[in-house]
């Protein structure tokens, strides 16, 4: 069985490789030493989404590349599993888009860039 869950929210019609996503949040909890049961999740969202969530909670009237939600920050949810939930991670799909043509890399590669950062947060690494 499977002890990293990862399920994937995608707004609209936005590709990208699922498979990729999970096997990179696999590995980096794995390389960072992080056991047991854990969920951390995705979502794949639109610079409308992203803009509204970033004036939420960050007080920001603009669109960003990604977001973490850590579950560690807030009130502790009570689960009835022995799932570890790290918090959320959220990724504007038309930033990536303009960040991965600037860059002149992949899309899928400026997800899973975006995508380790993002679990970074959530794990209280900030910025090495």
């Amino acid at each position: 069985m499977e002890e990293v869950l990862v399920p994937i929210f995608v707004e609209s019609r936005y590709k990208i490789n699922r498979k990729r996503i999970r096997s990179l949040v696999n590995n980096l909890l794995k390389k960072k030493g992080v056991v047991g049961k854990v969920e951390v999740s995705i979502a794949i969202v639109g610079d409308r989404k992203m803009r509204s969530l970033s004036k939420k909670y960050k007080g920001e009237d603009k669109t960003r590349n990604v977001l973490s939600f850590s579950q560690a920050e807030g009130e502790r949810v009570g689960t009835s599993s022995d799932v570890l939930f790290l918090g959320d991670v959220v990724i504007s799909y038309p930033e990536v888009i303009r960040e991965a043509a600037a860059e002149e890399v992949l899309v899928d590669e400026k997800i899973g860039e975006l995508v380790e950062h993002g679990i970074m947060h959530l794990l209280g690494i900030n910025h090495e």
